[in-house]
This record gives C-alpha cells, structure tokens and sequence, in this order.
C-alpha cells in the first residue's frame, strides 16, 4: 500500500468548465450528467477492471490512439456505455511520434486530395477553438530556389487554394515573399538560388497530449478506459463478435469484456485483431515509416517552420521550432517493420541532415548534434496504396465490418481524427439500430480547452509560477488545469523542483500524472504525458529516477520494484529512440 498521498486542493472557481450538457446512457434511458469542474480523478484502476467485467457494453473500443480515444470520447458524449483498452498506453505508438502538427496538408494539393485538405482545414480551425492549449498557431515559410519543382506562381497559386478551401478561416492569410524577406524572416537560410517564397500558417500541438486529452475526456464522459492491457482473444457467439478475452498487462488478471459492437482502432496494429477475428484475411493497412530527429535549437535556431523540398529525393519535409530544440522530419518509406520495433536507422538521420544542411549550409549538421530520433508507422488504408509511393498515397480513412461484425477503421491523420471518430461511432449507433445523436465533440472543449484567454491565463501562470518558461508549459500541457498541478507544489515544496535540468517540466507533473492522468509506468510520464525522453541526450535517465520517488508510494513501489522500473524505462527508451544501422 503506498505510505502516503498527496492530493491538490484548489478553490472551486479557479477551474473554469463549459456548462454541463445532457447525456443519456445506453438503453436505459436515464438522464446524466457530464463531470463538472475541478475534474474527480479517475476511478482506482481495480474498480475499472471490475467494472470491464461486471458490464455489459455497448461498444468495445481496441487501441488507445489518437483515433482510438477519440471514438470513445464521442460514443460516452452520445450516452453510448463505452470501455476502451489500450496494450501499452495511450498515444504508445504512432500517435506519439509524428510531426506534431494540426494542418491542412499543404502538400496533399500537390496529388490532388482537396476533400481532404478541405476536412483538415476545417478541423484545424477547430481544435485551435476547442483546444487552445494544445493546438496554438505556427506560421510556416516555404522558400522557392532556382530550378524548383514548384515554382513560386504555382506556389502561391496552390496557397491561394489552400486558404480557401479553409473557407479564408486561417489563422492568417498566405503571401508571397521576395528573396531578402525570407532570409530576414529565417536568417542563415541559404540565399543562392533564392528566388523568394511564401508565408502561410497551420497549427502545432502536442500529439500525445492531444491523445490523453481525448482518453481523460472518455473517462469524465463515463467510459471505462484502461490502459496496459490488451486483447488476446475475441468472444464469437453465433457467428458475432460479442466481445473480447483482455489481459491486464501490469498483473497478468484476465478478464472477459462483453460488448454489443467492436471497434479495431489500433493502426498499425490492425491486422493483429483482424487475424484473431477471421484467419487467413488479407492486409487491410500499408505501413509508412515517417522519421523524425531533434537538434539542439541553438545549432539550428529559427522562430518560424520551413516547409523544404528535398535537395536528395525533391519530397517534402519540414523544419520545426519545437521549445529547446528544432525538429527536422519526417522520412516516409513503406517498412515491413512491426509497430513495436520501428525505429529511425542511419540512414534516415543522414537523409535529414544531409536535406537541411543543404538548407542551411553554415549549420554543419552531424550525427553527434542529435539529440533524438524517433520513428512511428502510418497505417495507411492497403487500397489507397496503390503502386505508387507512401508519399503519394490517400490519408483518406476508410471503416471495413468484419463477417463477424467488428467495425475496423484504418487511414487518416492526426488532424483529422474527430471526424474518423465521429464517422465510426455514426456505424456504431447504426449497428446498435439506435437514433442517430449528434457529436458533441464538435463544439464541446477537450478538458482543459475552457479558457477564454489563453494571453490571461499565461499571465495568471507567470504571476503566480514566477518561472517564465515552467509557467508556459504548464498552460500549455494541462490547460485551465495547471492549477491543480501547482497546488501539489504549495503542499509539498520540493515539488516544485525541475524533473530535469534546463526544462521547465516539474516534479509535481509525476504525482499528477499517476492521480490523475492514468500513468502506471515511468514511460508513460517521461515519453508521453512529458517530452523528456526527447529532449535530453541520456533520453530521460536521470529524469527517471527522480520521478520514481514520487512515484513509488502511490503506486506501492519499494526498492527492489523502483530498480526494475528503472530498467524497463532504460530498455523501453532505447527500443523506441535507438538507431539502427541499416534500415528495415
């Protein structure tokens, strides 16, 4: 039993929340409500693997991603009963390791896709609404050289079109750029060549964060979400799937969860659930390696995006000021690598410095100036593949029923996942032959988005933080909720200390992230509830054993169990960030 509690007082009204919304559940008709502010915690992870078996449910979300968290979120707001189970945590796999980016897709207009840039600019402009703390606005330079595949007339043209199929809701509108306002707009850019370029804008957000957000929101909706625990059998009742054997990954316990209605959203991983579904069944996803590397910021120091074709293979990719650092990304090679072993290789890295130092020639980029490299796998829908390659293929989603009538969707993007959750929980209700209810997810904010000034909040967050950058991160990671995380600092000081040097990351965040975030293991915090694990060149080590101490009593570690967390955390770091010397 862990020794002692720590627990986050705060006044009633310092956590502001939109006003409650009806919400029926399931069959029974009876009228609930939706949580109210400060946020209760999630339910002891016991009582939630009671609940998983003692249930009978409406729909059983499998994979905790991005789309995943999503489907369930919007399923509870529709008063569906809803239990979500995620093998590693939410947002483990591609979902935590992409570009970090909420956009129109520029690039798609290139192949054509207008639908879906039209569907992304639409979702971009409404996540910048629903979640403000997550997504904030980034303004990209696109620069245009000499002899480019995209000349600047075709590429102001395709700008022009890209504002508008955002209906001219962009943050700002595009404009072109001569030759010397781009390279006083991005100083040490290569000017040989130079013929001018454009400014546009998209937005940036914490992936993983976005994810969690989605999965805490399920929760405070009324579904019952567990994370480490996987599925290792499907239940087939007369020829149906009714719902699924789960083992809990940190015990061992296994447990049936019965459901009326299926739901494969595990990406990359969706074959593995339709082999236990139906054997012998043909691929329904392609994977597409996309990776990514991080260099320290002052070795590449830009307060802007570049939008850069390729001097190597002429496809495009970005450079992105990211806090500390500048992410270079992203590769994208079809792999026949498992999801769990994905990783960049040395080629990738090379690849990506050799790209932008041909962009920024007095950089001198070299393998010792990463920081990180990580690499994540797009499951692209296997009929949008074509014969072409994985950066010409459709991020279209598509939803595939099983014979055993386990809906599956596969596709899409970051972006635009409320609209692939929303599309498979409209198939859901049609399963269940219940009215079609509206998605609130639409214009309901994701739990901490209930700011009215994300400028005031910030300042309240400096003035009473008084650490400039601990105070923006907080906002910026926990939204109208950073309250709850300094209030741990004011009942026990200490917490208020750096998880790491140089980053504005807090030890309070451990305490919370185990009261309230579903954190059960150190790479939950340090990989994904944090960017620790990125942005420090031991990849989170030390950081690790600082937070395991406040970890451990709530989660009744003593030391022989802190030391083999460690080492899960050191074997888990180097699977996902190690570097491969040839690629797979």
């Amino acid at each position: 039993m862990p020794s002692r509690r720590y627990t986050a007082s705060v006044r009633s009204e310092s956590v502001a929340s939109p006003a409650p919304a009806p919400a029926h559940r399931g069959d029974s008709g009876a009228l609930g409500l939706l949580p109210s502010s400060p946020p209760q915690p999630p339910a002891p992870r016991s009582e939630r693997l009671l609940a998983l078996s003692s249930q009978q449910f409406d729909v059983l979300v499998i994979g905790g991603g991005v789309t995943g968290c999503g489907i369930a979120r919007d399923a509870a707001l529709r008063g569906l009963r809803v239990a979500l189970v995620e093998r590693e945590d939410f947002a483990s796999g591609t979902s935590s390791r992409s570009s970090r980016l909420i956009h129109g897709g520029v690039r798609y207009l290139e192949h054509g896709h207008l639908g879906l840039v039209f569907e992304s600019s639409i979702e971009r402009y409404r996540l910048l609404r629903l979640a403000p703390h997550l997504v904030r606005p980034l303004s990209f330079v696109w620069p245009v050289y000499q002899g480019a595949r995209i000349p600047r007339w075709k590429l102001a043209a395709g700008l022009m079109l890209y504002d508008a199929l955002a209906l001219f809701r962009n943050v700002k509108a595009a404009r072109s750029l001569n030759a010397q306002e781009v390279s006083e707009v991005v100083p040490g850019l290569r000017t040989e060549g130079l013929k001018g370029g454009s400014r546009y804008y998209d937005a940036a957000t914490d992936d993983a964060r976005l994810t969690l957000a989605n999965a805490i929101g399920a929760s405070e909706a009324g579904a019952i979400v567990l994370n480490h625990a996987f599925v290792s059998a499907l239940l087939i009742e007369q020829g149906r799937a009714q719902g699924a054997t789960v083992v809990d990954a940190l015990t061992g316990q296994q447990i049936t969860v019965r459901a009326r209605v299926l739901v494969n959203s595990t990406g990359p991983w969706s074959d593995e659930i339709r082999k236990l579904d139906a054997n012998g069944s043909t691929p329904s996803v392609r994977g597409s390696k996309g990776v990514h590397i991080a260099v320290p910021r002052e070795r590449l120091p830009t307060d802007t995006a570049l939008t850069l074709l390729s001097p190597v293979d002429g496809r495009v990719m970005f450079v992105l000021p990211a806090d500390t650092h500048t992410i270079i990304g992203t590769t994208e090679t079809p792999t026949h690598a498992h999801p769990t072993e994905v990783r960049a290789s040395l080629s990738d890295v090379d690849y990506l410095l050799t790209s932008a130092n041909a962009f920024f020639p007095q950089a001198h980029l070299a393998r010792e100036d990463v920081v990180s490299a990580w690499a994540g796998i797009r499951p692209l829908v296997a009929s949008g593949y074509g014969h072409g390659d994985a950066n010409s293929a459709s991020r279209e989603h598509a939803i595939h029923t099983s014979p055993t009538g386990v809906l599956a969707i596969s596709g899409g993007k970051l972006t635009t996942y409320r609209v692939m959750a929303r599309d498979v929980v409209n198939a859901v209700e049609k399963v269940l032959d219940v009215p079609r209810r509206k998605a609130l997810t639409d214009s309901l904010p994701l739990p901490g988005g209930d700011i009215p000034s994300l400028d005031a909040e910030l300042s309240a967050a400096q003035a009473e933080v008084g650490r400039e950058a601990t105070a923006v991160h907080l906002v910026r990671a926990y939204g109208s909720r950073w309250r709850l995380v300094w209030a741990l600092t004011r009942e026990q000081p200490h917490l208020a200390e750096p998880l790491a040097p140089g980053l504005p990351y807090i030890r309070a965040e451990a305490v919370y992230g185990v009261t309230h975030e579903l954190v059960h293991t150190l790479s939950d915090l340090l990989v994904r509830r944090l960017k620790v694990a990125f942005e420090t060149r031991d990849l989170g080590r030390a950081a690790a054993r600082v937070a395991a101490t406040d970890m451990a009593p709530l989660l009744g570690w003593g030391p022989e169990v802190i030391e083999r967390q460690l080492a899960d955390y050191s074997r888990d770091v180097e699977r996902l960030f190690g570097i491969e010397s040839a690629a797979r």
